[in-house]
């Protein structure tokens, strides 16, 4: 359980980073595209004041402050899904035995499985848990799934059956990725 919510914080930590960095990116090329140094600081940038008086730079080169509160919901999530992946993945790996003389098909059948049964209930139930614990009630949850279950659902299927194959195929049970 502290395994995967150590993974989740890491799976976020990069997201956010990732999404920072464009931001920054997108934005110093909105403010002045034809700034070559991406780390200068020009004096007309120390010269506007902000909304209170103060001086600061545009607040449209500057990224997302990074989001602990969704760190810690990412976290408690991977904690809180561990028993049940690892139930999952217990029932996968008993239905589907993986022996020395036949390794790939057992693999590509809890492949098979796994994206057709539990990757949809999966995707709902993430999309739905973490709407709750951002505050919200069933008509943001409603509106979360209604946006980005299909989309969402898609892009496991362009990424997970590759992982999983790998997962199943070449990990022992004991070390395998719980996602």
């Amino acid at each position: 359980m502290v395994t995967n919510a150590v993974l989740g914080g890491i799976a976020d930590t990069v997201a956010q980073t990732i999404t920072s960095v464009k931001q920054r990116s997108n934005n110093r090329k909105l403010v002045s595209p034809t700034r070559d140094d991406p780390i200068s600081i020009e004096i007309r940038d120390f010269g506007k004041k902000d909304a209170r008086g103060d001086y600061s730079p545009d607040p449209r080169t500057l990224a997302t402050p990074f989001d602990f509160e969704r760190l810690t919901r990412f976290m408690a999530y991977g904690f809180a899904m561990a028993p049940i992946t690892s139930k999952w993945f217990g029932f996968l790996s008993r239905a589907g035995p993986i022996t020395k003389a036949s390794a790939f098909v057992p693999a590509l059948k809890r492949v098979v499985v796994d994206q057709v049964v539990f990757a949809p209930i999966g995707v709902a139930l993430f999309f739905s848990v973490m709407t709750v614990a951002e505050g919200g009630g069933r008509r943001a949850v409603a509106l979360k799934l209604k946006d980005m279950y299909i989309p969402t659902l898609k892009a496991n299927y362009m990424v997970w059956p590759a992982v999983q194959i790998i997962n199943f195929r070449l990990m022992p049970v004991q070390f395998q990725l719980v996602r």
